[in-house]
């Protein structure tokens, strides 16, 4: 198995219980988790060596947030303490046509985003792993945000490691004309990378492509293998999601490598918990492929990952590989005893 880091910030992520909006509850129930954070517990989970590469407040809240990182099985060497504050948002769960909502707080104020790494902090974590995730929630940050994870990403590329970049553009976070602040950043993080995760949005609105088609799919068979050509890109990945009457969602998954596409079965499912469904599909697919999986394999297997990720509370993702396994085969089971 692999020695995998992610760098990203901790969150703090306060729910509203059920399905009641902010202004309904007087309840809020807290936990931890962040992009980064979800990416190496499910890849811990599959048998990985997986790190965070983050910081945290030098206080009890601090102290809450790395005990619970341990107790998902992420190692946290690359952990450093300072500042006073955690990331947070407020998550309300939507039902039907009412889409859940995700309100942030307290982002620019964070220790991850106000306290710079040490100096040799980027040696000492691309030596010690094989590949790195980095995220485009990471880049919305601010200029000290921005700087550390191009600083990271350029140091495992030079050292041979792997460089993981899940696009995740936020429009919340980069504001008004955010495509246009985002588009060098991603520029930037595509000539380092080696494998990706984005869809035909990402490349028509924040790098700007055109496309001809009307269609989703066409305008992802169109673009797609163009972002990979120019920017010399070894896998790109993503998913398409519907969200169906009936409350169900039908999730697609799809991988582009070595000039071909490859697509999973669709899959429609009831929903428990969404948030966090993205970063198990990029843990599904990461785990495959650098396992070597064939890439049908790979695809249905982060599929099955990220349906799974959909019928469990909270923002990480719990399944085993065993667990993804037998849900490939698409069939509901009984209790198990």
């Amino acid at each position: 198995m692999s020695r995998i880091a992610a760098f990203g910030e901790v969150m703090m992520r306060l729910e509203t219980p059920g399905f009641q909006t902010l202004s309904q509850s007087g309840n809020l129930a807290y936990s931890f988790s962040g992009s980064g954070v979800n990416v190496v517990s499910a890849l811990a989970r599959f048998g990985h060596e997986a790190y965070l590469a983050s910081t945290l407040p030098d206080n009890p809240l601090g102290d809450a947030a790395l005990a619970h990182l341990r107790k998902l099985g992420i190692q946290t060497p690359f952990v450093n303490r300072g500042g006073r504050y955690i990331g947070m948002y407020f998550l309300e769960h939507g039902f039907g046509i009412r889409p859940s909502k995700v309100t942030y707080t307290d982002r620019l104020g964070s220790s991850f985003n106000t306290v710079p790494n040490a100096p040799g902090d980027w040696e000492r974590i691309a030596a010690a792993v094989d590949a790195v995730h980095f995220c485009g929630i990471t880049l919305a940050m601010n200029e000290l945000a921005r700087t550390q994870i191009k600083q990271l990403a350029r140091e495992v590329k030079s050292r041979g490691g792997t460089v993981i970049f899940d696009c995740n553009y936020r429009p919340s976070l980069w504001g008004e004309d955010g495509y246009a602040a985002a588009a060098p950043h991603y520029r930037d993080m595509l000539e380092l990378a080696d494998i990706v995760f984005m869809n035909e949005k990402d490349a028509m609105l924040t790098l700007g492509m055109p496309s001809g088609a009307t269609d989703r799919l066409a305008q992802l068979q169109e673009l797609i293998p163009q972002v990979a050509k120019q920017y010399g890109i070894a896998m790109i990945a993503g998913t398409h999601r519907k969200v169906n009457g009936d409350n169900t969602h039908t999730l697609a998954g799809y991988l582009y490598a070595e000039g071909a596409f490859r697509f999973a079965q669709p899959s429609t499912f009831s929903v428990y918990d969404r948030v966090g469904a993205g970063d198990a599909y990029a843990s599904g697919m990461i785990h495959a492929w650098l396992r070597g999986c064939d890439p049908q394999f790979a695809v249905d297997y982060a599929t099955a990952a990220a349906v799974l990720a959909h019928t469990v509370h909270g923002d990480t993702p719990m399944a085993t590989e065993a667990d993804v396994v037998k849900a490939m085969s698409r069939a509901a089971g009984d209790v198990e005893r």
